[in-house]
């Protein structure tokens, strides 16, 4: 699931956002009669001494879960209870409005009031986005008619005569004038409760005489004082085959005429219900015979789901909601339902219900539930290839939205997103509810807060789960206060001189970087910051990239990045190691793919056993690979990571980076990403492959000008790129590392731009030890600068090693520039490059930390610089 979940954003995002039409429910009860009935029916149709036992059902245990995370309290039915009368006292409509939270609107059968204990239909429009709307329960309407049209008003007058033609007309007219009523939308029957489903299918199949007699029946039994309507209920409940049936279709008569849909209860029901006869495959014959009448089979039929996806598939006018399951089985049973649907049913014919009565509590699981098994489901589907991932939002925003707003021709104040914006959903769209049930889902018993600083390393804070749900319960966002001096550190976390101990930041979870890890338990995300009145943090290394990317989105430009994990892993060693005891991995005969590096896979204590939970843990997080090999330096392994998006990207690798790092640390090994860890072996590199992703992208007239925009600044850029002075010792010639001069050529790994094909190249003068967000930042930068301007890519396709040329064959190449030889020129080239576009105040912040760390480093010997470095990256 969580590699559904990270992956898949426009799906999730789509699943998280889109509001829900609540096709199928019941009203809340009263304040003053909520007391009256039991909170345990939420999860179950259980009732009397069954109730009971439902404490034991994995429906009940799941929803206990839930309701606990969101309401702050002890897993435990008593603790929830007790959470759950506590916001009744505190705010009671606050807390309903919560347990509503996504919800558009409500189509509500108010035909299950007793003794007027719930409120109105219209009463719930103050909990959603647009108004309310009223389902029409036929069988207490023909009730109303038969105690206020043929028993007299007090119970002691005795009916003589009826005529069941005139109890028919009666009964048509009623909702006749119900369905002129723009607020009521549909027509509802529980014949399925009071005879079951196998009623006569045609109108002239019913005996009227036995009807006639039924009607008689009741009225005989009289009245006691009862509903609402007309001040009287009946004594004796209409559930008789011919009279039922009778209703059914003068009901149908007029949902047809007036074109309204009528909801069949199918399916799941408490212990009044006729088991045998509730699956709705007794409507074929009814369903045949009203072609032109709109029929919504209700609760997916459960157990008897596959013959309500075939009947909806089957029938242009027959539909299928999948309500009531939703919180009322457990989780698997779930997943089955909504496959089993799936499995032969259009989507374009599935509706979604709660079918939440009384509490507000089963409105907050069934939605919630409803979302996180979407997740599970559509995410297996797409990453099996059975979906694409665009076919899946529109799925999900049909079943939840579009199919009932069609169906029921409602008008709503919420109108869907489309692709491009889905694609910008940020962690503000993230309801508290929403992030609760994602972290229960993950069993986080810790959530890191990552952020990655100017001198790239990750810093974190770690928070215990009960934490973060006592806080978000309370309706607040999770935040933390981080002092501005956290920009303006070195790694020793000595302040540089122009930056002040004095201003805070708010560092905000950005919920969508939300993966497991780096340890069982604990899940991590990374943050960004503002200032305190809510404005942008100018100098946040994630809002520097998310800013770019936006500009660039803004000139019809989005990218794929992919990185690659170059990193040396060392084992402990004899005493008197500096770093811990550590020294380089021993591996005879160690190079590049070389399969023995994996020989002793399975063995207790090596690195290739260790490579097995690193890849699983991985896996686990979300971060997807592409490929994982031996490197050509002792102990040196490459992770090739799937490209994603820019900041997605960035946020992957840093989390695959804390993964390699925890994992290698549980099984006794230290991994690096100094760039150049031996002066006569291969550097470590964190190589950034780039494509436009957009439309025409791989059209050599707008890809060319992007990467003509890159080269243009290359020499600026290379400071982010390669941003430590380590950096340089890498940055040699014909060594496969990029080289020293600016230049590009196809499948030329010499260099430090290689065209793949189209618009997929790779940069090869990237390290570990730069941020990734202000390396893609500049990039893009430069490169959406290159695509405005038209930039021409005059260097021409180099073939060879630039470095082996004479000048006078590099100048007939266009290359004419070398990189900075070190990062002092580099910050001096990025410092006088006013065209780059980026911040200024951003860029003289890093320059200055930059210029802090030199003066700390320069000063040392190469071997002690080495481990200084290597005990931090």
């Amino acid at each position: 699931m969580a590699l559904a979940y990270n992956h898949l954003k426009l799906l999730n995002a789509a699943i998280d956002t889109t509001p829900l039409i609540d096709n199928h429910a019941h009203p809340l009860l009263t304040a003053e009669n909520v007391s009256k009935h039991y909170l345990l029916s939420i999860a179950t149709e259980a009732s009397g001494a069954a109730l009971r036992d439902s404490k034991k059902s994995l429906a009940h245990i799941r929803a206990v879960k839930h309701l606990s995370g969101v309401l702050g309290c002890e897993q435990t039915w008593e603790a929830v209870e007790a959470a759950v009368e506590r916001k009744r006292l505190e705010s009671r409509d606050a807390w309903i409005k919560r347990c509503l939270d996504g919800i558009e609107t409500i189509l509500i059968d108010d035909g299950l009031d007793v003794q007027g204990q719930a409120e109105t239909y219209s009463w719930h429009s103050q909990f959603t986005r647009s108004k309310c709307k009223r389902i029409v329960r036929i069988e207490t309407v023909a009730a109303d008619v038969i105690a206020k049209s043929f028993i007299a008003h007090h119970e002691n007058h005795p009916a003589t005569s009826c005529c069941i033609s005139q109890f028919e007309t009666l009964v048509a007219t009623e909702l006749s004038l119900l369905a002129a009523d723009p607020d009521v939308v549909a027509f509802k029957s529980i014949v399925c409760y009071r005879t079951g489903l196998d009623f006569s299918s045609s109108k002239s199949d019913i005996d009227m005489e036995d009807a006639e007699d039924a009607l008689m029946d009741i009225l005989s039994a009289g009245v006691t004082p009862g509903t609402p309507v007309s001040g009287f209920s009946l004594r004796k409940r209409i559930a008789h085959s011919s009279l039922n049936s009778l209703i059914v279709h003068a009901a149908a008569d007029v949902a047809q005429e007036h074109g309204k849909p009528i909801q069949f209860h199918t399916g799941l029901g408490d212990n009044d219900i006729k088991l045998t006869k509730s699956s709705p495959s007794h409507l074929q014959a009814f369903i045949e015979e009203y072609p032109a009448l709109q029929i919504v089979l209700l609760h997916a039929g459960y157990p008897w789901t596959r013959e309500t996806a075939y009947l909806a598939a089957m029938y242009p006018h027959v539909y299928a909601d999948i309500g009531e399951v939703f919180p009322c089985i457990s989780r698997k049973g779930q997943e089955s339902v909504l496959r089993e649907m799936l499995e032969v049913c259009p989507w374009s014919k599935i509706l979604c219900s709660t079918d939440g009565h009384g509490f507000p509590e089963m409105y907050l699981t069934a939605t919630t539930q409803l979302r996180s098994v979407l997740k599970t489901v559509l995410g297996d589907l797409v990453q099996t290839r059975q979906l694409d991932e665009k076919q899946a939002v529109q799925l999900v925003q049909d079943i939840l939205f579009s199919n009932s707003k069609k169906l029921y021709k409602l008008e709503t104040e919420s109108t869907l997103p489309s692709l491009a914006q889905l694609s910008t959903v940020s962690a503000t769209n993230w309801s508290n509810q929403t992030i609760i049930q994602q972290l229960q889902s993950m069993n986080a018993k810790y959530l890191r807060v990552y952020w990655h600083d100017y001198t790239s390393s990750n810093k974190c804070r770690l928070i215990p789960i009960k934490q973060v749900f006592k806080t978000l319960s309370s309706g607040k966002p999770l935040t933390l206060s981080l002092a501005k001096a956290s920009f303006g550190m070195t790694q020793i976390d000595v302040l540089i001189p122009q930056a002040s101990a004095t201003g805070m930041y708010t560092a905000h979870p950005d919920w969508s970087s939300l993966k497991s890890g780096p340890v069982d338990g604990h899940v991590s995300c990374y943050a960004y910051f503002t200032e305190l009145d809510g404005s942008e943090a100018i100098l946040c290394p994630r809002t520097i990239l998310r800013n770019v990317v936006k500009k660039a989105a803004d000139e019809g430009l989005n990218f794929l990045l992919g990185f690659e994990v170059e990193f040396l892993v060392m084992e402990r060693g004899p005493a008197g190691s500096r770093l811990g005891q550590f020294r380089t991995l021993r591996s005879d005969g160690h190079s590049w793919s070389v399969a023995r590096a994996f020989a002793d896979w399975g063995r207790e204590g090596s690195f290739a056993t260790a490579i097995d939970e690193i890849l699983d843990s991985l896996d686990a997080a979300g971060i997807e690979i592409d490929q994982f090999h031996a490197e050509s330096a002792p102990g040196q392994f490459e992770l090739v990571l799937s490209p994603l998006p820019p900041l997605e990207a960035c946020d992957s690798v840093l989390h695959a980076r804390q993964i390699l790092e925890s994992v290698s640390a549980r099984h006794g090994f230290r991994v690096t990403l100094h760039p150049k860890p031996f002066p006569t072996k291969c550097g470590s590199a964190s190589h950034m492959h780039m494509s436009i992703s957009s439309p025409g992208g791989d059209r050599p007239e707008v890809y060319e000008s992007f990467y003509a925009g890159i080269l243009e600044h290359f020499r600026a850029i290379i400071a982010f790129t390669n941003g430590n002075i380590t950096s340089y010792e890498r940055m040699v010639d014909s060594a496969w590392a990029g080289g020293r001069w600016i230049a590009w050529g196809t499948q030329n790994k010499e260099l430090p731009l290689r065209k793949i094909e189209g618009s997929h190249w790779e940069l090869k003068v990237l390290d570990g030890l730069a941020n990734p967000y202000f390396a893609a930042a500049a990039l893009l930068t430069a490169g959406t600068d290159g695509v405005r301007r038209k930039a021409s890519l005059t260097w021409k396709d180099c073939a060879g090693d630039p470095a082996r040329f004479t000048t006078e064959e590099r100048a007939d190449l266009g290359i004419e520039k070398m990189f900075p030889a070190d990062l002092r020129e580099a910050l001096q080239a990025l410092h006088s490059d006013d065209s780059l576009g980026l911040d200024p105040e951003f860029v003289q912040r890093y320059i200055h930390v930059k210029e802090a760390e030199l003066a700390m480093l320069e000063p040392m010997t190469p071997e002690d610089r080495r481990e200084w470095i290597m005990e931090r990256y």
